[in-house]
């Protein structure tokens, strides 16, 4: 099996904060990160597939970048994420939840094998999520 793997950049902010705690419990939960801060996040898309005998790739290149750039970098990029997306609304937006929302903002317009999305905000911070219906 081939897997490529496209990366990504873009910075954005957010804070932790459940407003069902206290303070108390929201500094035992988040610490710190019930601040506002923000990270350089880097974005990597995995797909897999045949590869494609006139081209020798697996997935055009130029189209994998249009859908990310159009439905995630455009839209998270410099953003408050969990004040300026809809999505998050009433969610946590930690690299688990982001994972999920980038695989639905690009699953619809992906011309190819989606395999897995990773971000990682941190150099020691990552997430990896292989869609629904993957183990």
């Amino acid at each position: 099996m081939h897997i490529l793997h496209k990366q990504f950049q873009f910075c954005a902010a957010h804070k932790y904060y459940n407003p069902s705690f206290t303070d108390s419990e929201n500094w035992m939960a988040f610490g710190k990160d019930i601040q506002l801060h923000g990270h350089n996040y880097t974005l990597t898309i995995s797909v897999t597939g045949e590869i494609n005998p006139d081209t020798g790739f697996l997935v055009d290149l130029g189209h994998l970048k249009d859908v990310v750039k159009n439905n995630v970098i455009d839209v998270l990029d410099h953003r408050h994420i969990e004040v300026d997306i809809p999505w998050f609304k009433g969610k946590q937006p930690s690299t688990e939840n982001m994972v999920t929302w980038i695989w639905e903002a690009i699953e619809k317009d992906f011309d190819g094998t989606l395999w897995r999305v990773r971000l990682q905000e941190t150099p020691s911070i990552f997430t990896d999520y292989y869609g629904k219906n993957q183990p």
